[in-house]
């Protein structure tokens, strides 16, 4: 069949299945999704009862044709709640260690939350995470299909994936249509496990380890008795420098901790052609991955005269877009750490901060996804690891999101750049402006 026919044959598809007509620009993405919602229910195991034996009936709302605006809209929307989160992990920590997070991790397993959450739960957690007077479908589909085709594998050098997976008690029924939609529009992996049994925290901590290629090798401690869901995401990155730094220029130089306390620490050098932004308050630079530079490393590094603590007092959405935009080529020279660090927070206290108290309490509404008993958050877990060397970056992130049963109802001059003091820095996908991870690095080891 040639590539005219099978366009078309997949528009006919859609059309039957959906009652909607997409442009062929959208056929071959929205038949991707419908292939996979058709692949991804035999991954539930068959002999469990609470999934795998209702008929799961047709999404509520067809398939939407998106549009760049509705796309941009919601990268907005994802980057916004970044930074909010971000300040909010900050707080009381500026100076002390260092902090990284994934924000389009945590954002991909509340999406999939959001989907089960009704009433004033579903209204607090729109707000919290800026989707207030966007629909379901336009949401959903952003993450079916710009995750997956814009964001996975953007380069023969740089690895990119993104895995979801629904981890449901035996003893507890989901409403079809909420595992459905973790199927198609987020490609999930969705299994029954006996919370009961020891072993059910190693499967899922072994599919956590698996998709983090090892970084992340535990998310779930421990299931309490009342625990009846996990929804996870795992990001994997790895990407090797477009332009490599020589090893043999790395030499140990001092990296000032705070104004008093140094210490020596390996540091990376090279001069080049680099998109470079300064203003009077920092120096930042976008080092790019692989051939085509579709996925940057940013660095944003404080003057002498400033610090940390008053560059993150200006670091939100608004500016971060206005700074981007300023970036333009120049010749340079760049010195940056070596560095590797991991970091683990749990995300319960700056969620409910940031106005989704009621999705952990006995009030909690996520009757979405199923009747006959209340759901409530019990935890938001997050796990980071990130490596900067000579080579390149490899970093990883898994969030997990706990739910348990409740009993309530409820030209210029070249530029010099010394990073010898501590920064932020953020992994950005330059073709969607999706940021993928953001930390304050203190103390590089």
């Amino acid at each position: 069949m040639n590539r005219q026919k099978f366009s078309d044959a997949k528009e006919n598809f859609l059309q039957r299945r959906y009652g909607v007509s997409l442009g062929r620009r959208y056929a071959l993405a929205a038949a991707s999704v419908v292939l996979f919602s058709v692949l991804g229910c035999s991954q539930v195991d068959s002999n469990k009862s609470a999934l795998a034996q209702s008929s799961l009936p047709q999404p509520e709302t067809p398939l939407q044709k998106k549009t760049a605006n509705s796309d941009t809209k919601i990268v907005g929307s994802n980057n916004k709640f970044g930074f909010k989160l971000f300040s909010q992990v900050l707080k009381g920590n500026v100076g002390e260690k260092n902090v990284f997070i994934s924000p389009l991790s945590v954002a991909s397993a509340l999406a999939i939350t959001y989907n089960g959450a009704n009433g004033s739960t579903q209204q607090a957690m729109a707000k919290t995470l800026e989707l207030q007077g966007m629909n379901l479908p336009d949401i959903n589909s952003y993450y079916a299909v710009a995750l997956k085709q814009l964001l996975e594998n953007p380069d023969a050098k740089v690895q990119l994936s993104i895995a979801n997976s629904l981890w449901a008690n035996q003893d507890v029924s989901f409403a079809p249509d909420f595992l459905k939609r973790t199927q198609d529009f987020y490609h999930a992996k969705v299994s029954n496990l006996n919370f009961q049994d020891a072993a059910a925290s190693t499967i899922i901590n072994n599919w956590v380890k698996e998709n983090t290629k090892g970084k992340i090798p535990q998310i779930v401690e421990k299931i309490e008795p009342n625990q009846v869901l996990f929804l996870i995401n795992a990001i994997y990155f790895k990407g090797n420098w477009s332009q490599k730094f020589d090893k043999s220029q790395t030499a140990q130089y001092p990296f000032y901790v705070t104004p008093g306390r140094r210490k020596q620490n390996p540091m990376m050098s090279q001069k080049g052609d680099y998109r470079y932004y300064e203003s009077e308050e920092f120096q930042a630079i976008s080092l790019p991955y692989g051939k085509d530079g579709k996925i940057s490393f940013y660095i944003f590094l404080p003057k002498q005269n400033s610090n940390l603590k008053a560059f993150y007092q200006n670091l939100n959405v608004e500016n971060w877009e206005k700074w981007i935009a300023q970036f333009s080529k120049q010749k340079g020279f760049i010195r940056l750490p070596r560095f590797k660090t991991d970091y683990e927070v749990t995300l319960n206290d700056a969620l409910k901060s940031l106005g989704m108290e009621e999705a952990f309490s006995s009030k909690a509404n996520f009757s979405g996804m199923g009747k006959g008993k209340n759901f409530a958050i019990s935890e938001v877990k997050h796990k980071t690891f990130v490596e900067v060397n000579e080579e390149g970056t490899e970093a990883a992130a898994a969030t997990s999101v706990g739910i348990v049963a409740t009993s309530f109802r409820q030209e210029p001059e070249p530029f010099k750049m010394i990073v010898d003091r501590p920064f932020f820095c953020a992994i950005r996908d330059n073709q969607t402006g999706s940021i993928l991870f953001m930390g304050s690095i203190i103390d590089p080891h």
